[in-house]
Protein backbone atom coordinates (compact mmCIF):
# COMPACT_ATOMS: atom_id res chain seq x y z
CA UNK A 1 0.00 0.00 0.00
CA UNK A 2 2.33 2.50 0.92
CA UNK A 3 4.59 4.30 -1.93
CA UNK A 4 8.18 4.67 -1.22
CA UNK A 5 10.26 7.84 -3.00
CA UNK A 6 13.72 5.91 -4.34
CA UNK A 7 14.89 6.43 -0.86
CA UNK A 8 12.84 3.69 0.60
CA UNK A 9 11.29 6.58 2.62
CA UNK A 10 7.45 8.50 2.77
CA UNK A 11 6.96 11.63 4.50
CA UNK A 12 4.92 11.12 7.99
CA UNK A 13 3.01 14.68 8.77
CA UNK A 14 2.88 14.59 12.62
CA UNK A 15 -0.31 16.12 14.04
CA UNK A 16 -1.35 16.85 17.50
CA UNK A 17 -4.51 14.82 17.74
CA UNK A 18 -6.62 17.35 20.02
CA UNK A 19 -5.82 20.69 18.36
CA UNK A 20 -5.25 19.33 14.95
CA UNK A 21 -1.95 21.67 15.14
CA UNK A 22 0.82 20.27 12.47
CA UNK A 23 3.69 19.81 14.33
CA UNK A 24 6.47 18.70 12.16
CA UNK A 25 7.31 15.95 9.10
CA UNK A 26 9.33 13.18 9.41
CA UNK A 27 10.29 10.16 7.07
CA UNK A 28 9.77 6.47 7.54
CA UNK A 29 10.55 3.50 5.79
CA UNK A 30 8.70 -0.03 6.26
CA UNK A 31 10.45 -0.81 9.52
CA UNK A 32 10.30 2.41 11.48
CA UNK A 33 6.35 2.50 10.52
CA UNK A 34 6.45 -1.05 11.78
CA UNK A 35 7.64 0.13 15.41
CA UNK A 36 5.40 3.32 15.17
CA UNK A 37 2.33 0.66 14.72
CA UNK A 38 3.42 -1.71 17.10
CA UNK A 39 4.73 0.63 20.10
CA UNK A 40 2.72 3.18 20.87
CA UNK A 41 5.77 5.83 20.37
CA UNK A 42 6.60 7.65 16.97
CA UNK A 43 9.67 6.27 15.28
CA UNK A 44 11.60 7.89 11.95
CA UNK A 45 14.25 6.94 9.83
CA UNK A 46 16.51 10.03 10.07
CA UNK A 47 17.98 10.32 6.19
CA UNK A 48 20.96 12.83 7.44
CA UNK A 49 22.21 9.64 10.16
CA UNK A 50 20.79 6.88 8.13
CA UNK A 51 19.57 5.12 11.29
CA UNK A 52 16.38 4.99 13.18
CA UNK A 53 15.26 7.29 16.37
CA UNK A 54 12.41 7.67 18.28
CA UNK A 55 11.32 10.59 19.28
CA UNK A 56 11.69 11.75 23.05
CA UNK A 57 14.53 9.29 23.55
CA UNK A 58 17.08 11.62 23.77
CA UNK A 59 15.46 15.16 23.92
CA UNK A 60 12.07 14.00 26.38
CA UNK A 61 9.94 15.49 24.31
CA UNK A 62 7.67 12.07 23.54
CA UNK A 63 5.08 11.48 20.77
CA UNK A 64 2.63 9.25 21.77
CA UNK A 65 0.40 7.43 18.80
CA UNK A 66 -3.36 8.00 18.56
CA UNK A 67 -3.78 7.42 15.20
CA UNK A 68 -2.18 6.36 11.56
CA UNK A 69 -3.15 6.64 8.18
CA UNK A 70 -2.56 6.56 4.72
CA UNK A 71 -3.00 9.54 1.93
CA UNK A 72 -5.45 8.32 -0.73
CA UNK A 73 -1.81 7.83 -2.90
CA UNK A 74 -0.40 6.42 -0.89
CA UNK A 75 2.95 8.10 -0.31
CA UNK A 76 2.57 10.00 2.89
CA UNK A 77 1.45 8.96 6.37
CA UNK A 78 -0.56 11.58 8.88
CA UNK A 79 -0.10 10.35 12.14
CA UNK A 80 -1.84 11.64 14.97
CA UNK A 81 0.09 11.97 18.73
CA UNK A 82 0.01 13.63 22.16
CA UNK A 83 2.93 15.72 21.89
CA UNK A 84 5.01 16.01 25.47
CA UNK A 85 6.89 19.17 25.12
CA UNK A 86 8.59 20.64 21.99
CA UNK A 87 8.18 18.66 18.30
CA UNK A 88 11.06 20.49 16.76
CA UNK A 89 14.26 20.06 17.23
CA UNK A 90 15.30 23.51 18.11
CA UNK A 91 13.28 23.37 20.99
CA UNK A 92 9.89 25.58 19.20
CA UNK A 93 6.70 23.91 20.02
CA UNK A 94 6.27 22.84 16.19
CA UNK A 95 8.45 22.81 13.44
CA UNK A 96 6.51 25.68 11.52
CA UNK A 97 6.83 27.92 14.78
CA UNK A 98 7.92 31.84 13.12
CA UNK A 99 8.77 30.72 9.71
CA UNK A 100 5.81 31.91 7.44
CA UNK A 101 6.46 33.12 4.09
CA UNK A 102 5.15 36.09 1.98
CA UNK A 103 2.42 35.22 0.27
CA UNK A 104 -0.97 36.30 -1.19
CA UNK A 105 -3.92 35.69 0.19
CA UNK A 106 -6.64 33.91 -2.30
CA UNK A 107 -10.26 34.16 -1.96
CA UNK A 108 -13.20 32.27 -2.95
CA UNK A 109 -14.37 35.60 -4.18
CA UNK A 110 -18.56 36.22 -4.03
Amino acid sequence: MLKHDGAGLVAAIIQQFDSKEVLMLGWMDNESLRRTLTSGRVTFYSRSRQEYWRKGDTSGHFQFVKSVALDCDGDALLITVDQVGAACHTGTHTCFDDRELAAVVGSRGE
